[in-house]
């Protein structure tokens, strides 16, 4: 949990705002919600929460547990089985707001993670896929990225090839899947019985055509050519150059049922962005309705984004010495300006608080 200076503030407002005009240009409304959420709409969309993945307490004046939010979604499913839903579908929403997670491994140094995201509720795939999928590559680009992967997959693949194992120990090897941990893929499905050769085989593949190939007899075909069709719709809508498919992709949150992705770019080790399809989770609201969308990391992305651009050039600020109508003519040009009554002292308060210029210092 941390503070952000002004400096920093500006530029997640700028990132945040750019990210937020691109998605009302493809119609998606913005909505806002609390920060904190009962424990019971979270469980609903996530399955049980573990102790450690949230901050609970109990709401005094209803007695009910509520949970700072580690994930927005539940929070749209509730908003549209309820307050939204007398509006006819599809559902285009957008979100920004911060949520909490549980530190994982030594490579996450944060658990306040702010995120821009959206949700497309009623819209089947394949077509709904691709429209996030082009929405999340504009959103990229309009934030200032030109060299980013967006890295498809189908939940459906290694679902169906660990299917016959129990749930407990299918996750934990899914878990190694997502970390393309041979050594550990191998123990784990070997201590259940199973025989790791074909996953191992699988995420050897440098190609979907290999990949849907290989699973061409097993029963996570019909996955695999979902993957394939759907990587060459979107590859046909111009969004090739930064898309590649992974037939090992996979991915903890227990919603997806379909399309998923992971969004990179050089400058970050995190992903920047994260998505899918999760179309039983609706039912689990009493509104039944398919459904896809993805959150944007507002911090993985302006690091980036500054890995991108460089050096920023700064905005320009001026510190005006005593002359108001100076200022006042300033702001009327779209430029920053702040009065300074005294100059004693002028520079080190410009250097401070990231004035690009003074006027008025003889």
């Amino acid at each position: 949990m941390r503070d952000l200076l002004p400096e920093e503030t500006r530029e997640r407002r700028d990132l945040a705002g750019r990210v937020l005009a691109q998605l009302e240009l493809f119609g998606y409304h913005l909505v806002l919600l609390p920060a904190f959420e009962f424990a019971d709409v979270l469980e609903r969309g996530l399955g049980s929460l573990d102790p450690s993945e949230v901050l609970r307490f109990v709401e005094p004046e209803s007695g009910e547990v509520a949970a700072l939010r580690p994930d927005m979604t539940p929070q749209i499913a509730r908003m549209i089985a309820t307050r939204l839903g007398a509006r006819p579908a599809p559902f285009r929403l957008a979100y920004e707001g911060t949520v909490l997670r549980r530190l994982s491994g030594r490579a996450r140094k944060r658990r306040q993670i702010p995120q821009v995201g959206v949700e497309l509720v009623g819209e089947r795939g394949p077509e709904g896929d691709l429209e996030v999928l082009e929405v999340a590559t504009s959103v990229l680009r309009a934030a200032g990225l030109h060299d980013f992967v967006i890295d498809l997959g189908d939940a459906g693949v290694v679902r169906a090839l660990l299917a016959n194992l129990d749930a407990e120990r299918a996750a934990a090897i899914a878990d190694a899947i997502g970390r393309k941990d041979e050594v550990e893929i191998g123990e784990r499905m070997r201590e259940a019985g199973a025989d790791p050769a074909l996953v191992l085989e699988l995420l050897r593949q440098k190609s979907i055509e290999e990949g849907v190939k290989l699973l061409d007899e097993t029963p996570a075909a019909p996955a695999a050519r979902r993957l394939a069709a759907l990587h060459a719709a979107a590859v046909s809508r111009g969004l090739g150059d930064h898309l590649t498919a992974d037939l090992g992709e996979i991915r903890s949150a227990a919603y997806y049922t379909g399309m998923l992705f992971r969004a990179y770019a050089r400058g970050s080790a995190d992903a920047i962005g994260s998505g899918g399809r999760y179309d039983d989770l609706l039912a689990r609201f009493g509104s039944a309705m398919p459904a896809v969308g993805f959150a944007i990391d507002l911090d993985a992305l302006a690091v980036a984004v500054r890995a991108a651009a460089g050096e920023p050039k700064p905005r320009e600020r001026v510190l005006v010495i005593g002359d108001e109508a100076k200022a006042r003519e300033l702001r009327a040009r779209g430029v920053i300006a702040v009065v300074r009554k005294e100059r004693e002292g002028a520079e080190e308060y410009a250097r401070a608080w990231g004035f690009t210029q003074i006027i008025g210092v003889e």
